[in-house]
């Protein structure tokens, strides 16, 4: 006669529950990130393959593909990855301050080892259009609709112009920033953010605050 476990139904569900942690998938996700920006310090975006990064990863390049479709796509989002929780715009109550404090935010990335990686990037995408699509898509992209959102409290508060160009806004706030990233004429520093920041937002008051300011 066959004996029936001793071991309440229960319990052995409870031995089969997946032990405490990240799941595997995860793991390898955020391993084949972190390779990705390894290798790419390494050897340049030209000679990074995904092939390479699977068996760094120690995963399959079938594992690689199920979340990237090529290395454009998974080089901009390590990079994101990497930066993103430090770049997001806070809400102070005032358009000035919270723009200030992004933008300096943004600097520290570009002046630490990120910042190596970022200039690989776009080196790279000047002769390779599939990636700077990617980092416009996958970094820029998420990045600008939190600016935004940020210069729309701005408006509705009254500290800008309701009929403000905002994409023309965000490019005079940050391609100075860039330009000095790139180009190294002169330093990235807290005061230039803060100057720029007085100088573009400062021109996008009211009228009537601007002829206000200008009185004094």
């Amino acid at each position: 006669m066959r004996q029936k476990s001793s071991i309440p139904e229960k319990s052995r569900g409870e031995r089969r529950k997946r032990p405490p942690g990240r799941p595997r998938s995860e793991q390898a996700r955020v391993a084949i990130l972190r390779t990705a920006l390894k290798l790419l310090g390494e050897h340049g975006f030209s000679n990074l393959t995904i092939e390479d990064v699977a068996a760094r990863a120690r995963v399959g390049k079938a594992t690689v593909y199920r979340w990237w479709p090529n290395k454009a796509a998974l080089i901009t989002d390590a990079f994101a990855g990497s930066a993103t929780r430090k770049l997001h715009f806070p809400d102070t109550g005032s358009v000035h301050t919270d723009m200030r404090q992004q933008m300096r935010q943004v600097i520290k990335v570009f002046r630490s080892r990120r910042g190596r990686i970022l200039a690989a990037i776009l080196a790279a995408g000047q002769s390779d259009s599939g990636l700077i699509a990617a980092f416009r898509e996958r970094f820029m992209k998420p990045r600008r609709q939190e600016a935004y959102a940020t210069l729309r409290r701005g408006i509705l508060r009254g500290e800008l112009s309701k009929n403000l160009d905002m994409d023309l806004i965000l490019d005079s706030l940050y391609g100075p920033i860039y330009m000095r990233f790139l180009i190294r004429h002169q330093k990235l520093t807290p005061a230039f953010v803060d100057h720029l920041c007085e100088l573009v937002l400062g021109g996008a008051q009211p009228s009537g605050k601007i002829r206000a300011r200008r009185s004094k």
